[in-house]
C-alpha cells in the first residue's frame, strides 16, 4: 500500500480533510502537505510540496485538490519525475496508473462531488502500472522535459 502525499489550495481544503479521513480510516498512511485553512493561498506552493515528495520517494503517490484540478496538474508536472493526471472518472484514474504510470492524481473540488472523488482516488491508489509497451512511450515523454 502506497503512502499518499496530499495537498490542496483553499478551495480544496474541505475536500482534502474528508479524503484524508476516508483513507486513514482504511489503513492508508497519508501525509498532509497543506494547506491548513480555508484562507486564500497559491496552489503552486502545495503542488510543489506534494510533487517533490512523490519525486523523491517511489513508494509515494500524490493527490492534489484545487478548484478544477487544472492548475495543480500543470504545476505538479513541472517537477521532474512527476506524472500528474487530472481525472474526472474512475476509468481515467485507472488508465492514468495502468498506461501512463501517473503518480499524482489531480481533482477539482468545485466541479466534483466528494463521493465521486473518493471513488476516483480509490481506483487510482489501487491500480498499478502495466509496463511493457508503455515504457517506451514514457521514456519519450521524459526526454521532452530535458
Amino acid at each position: 500500500m502506497a503512502v499518499i502525499a496530499i495537498g490542496s489550495d483553499h478551495t480544496g481544503f474541505k475536500m482534502k480533510q474528508e479524503i484524508i479521513n476516508y483513507f486513514t480510516s482504511r489503513g492508508y498512511q497519508v501525509k498532509d502537505f497543506g494547506c491548513d485553512t480555508s484562507d486564500c493561498v497559491d496552489y503552486p506552493d502545495y503542488a510543489e510540496k506534494v510533487a517533490t515528495a512523490v519525486s523523491e520517494d517511489n513508494k509515494c503517490l500524490g493527490m492534489l485538490i484545487c478548484g478544477t484540478g487544472i492548475g495543480m496538474s500543470i504545476a505538479a508536472n513541472k517537477i521532474k519525475g512527476v506524472r500528474a493526471a487530472l481525472c474526472h472518472t474512475e476509468y481515467e484514474a485507472q488508465m492514468a496508473r495502468n498506461q501512463f504510470n501517473a503518480n499524482v492524481l489531480c481533482v477539482g473540488a468545485r466541479i466534483m462531488e466528494r463521493d465521486v472523488v473518493v471513488r476516483i482516488a480509490a481506483r487510482f491508489f489501487r491500480s498499478e502500472f502495466e509496463g511493457s509497451r508503455q515504457t517506451k512511450r514514457l521514456e519519450k515523454i521524459e526526454r521532452l522535459a530535458s
